[in-house]
């Protein structure tokens, strides 16, 4: 049980792995926004403001110097989430699936738990995955939708195979999201969810174990 909630708590950021395929949008089509999802633009300002807020959590911390420095592709890997949540909301929405506050929240309260305290979990989601306090939330939602949509579709997140399921339920979602990105941020891979060529520098490969993941914003 230990060990498929890890998985699932990881897979949000986990589904990603690197290489580009798709060309991108020019500024010109969509100025002001680093990326257009479904028709709904993610402008430059909302972005930069998910930056600052990181940046100004890990400039706080007693390692501050360290944590700038691996977090150097830190816009990239902010647009990458932002725009993996909504290709996850519209996979999930297609299953059917919904995520409630109380989920949201009795998910965080388990995971505050295993790391020993609130403290303890906020320094170590800033540390690993770049995520400032008020970003937290967002990111443990991501990890239930995950969870859930495993679920729905009969998926073991422990096993290749089922990830190889979710992903492809992924992939769908992504596609039917016509997704055009900002060339200054790269550009989407609708087969891997996420932006090509980002690999954010923090991220741990685990090869050992058929659950292998990477955590990421």
């Amino acid at each position: 049980m230990h060990r498929r909630r890890r998985t699932a708590l990881a897979l949000s950021a986990a589904l990603v792995a690197a290489g580009p395929l798709l060309a991108a949008c020019g500024n010109e089509a969509h100025p002001g926004a680093a990326a257009v999802v479904g028709g709904e633009r993610i402008e430059v300002s909302e972005l930069q403001s998910q930056v600052e807020e990181a940046r100004a959590a890990q400039a706080k911390a007693p390692d501050a110097t360290q944590q700038i420095n691996n977090t150097g592709q830190l816009s990239r890997a902010k647009l990458d989430g932002m725009i993996f949540g909504r290709v996850l909301e519209k996979a999930a929405a297609d299953a059917g699936i919904t995520v409630s506050r109380k989920e949201v929240q009795d998910a965080r309260a388990g995971a505050v738990r295993q790391a020993g305290g609130a403290k303890q979990y906020a320094d170590m989601l800033l540390q690993q995955r770049g995520l400032a306090p008020d970003q937290i939330d967002e990111a443990v939602r991501k990890d239930v939708l995950v969870t859930k949509l495993a679920a729905a579709m009969g998926a073991d997140l422990g096993t290749p195979q089922g990830q190889q399921k979710v992903g492809a339920a992924l992939t769908k979602a992504s596609q039917g999201l016509d997704i055009d990105v900002n060339p200054r941020y790269g550009s989407w891979d609708d087969t891997k969810f996420q932006l090509g060529e980002y690999k954010a520098p923090w991220i741990t490969q685990v090869t050992k174990e058929p659950d292998a993941v990477q955590a990421g914003a």
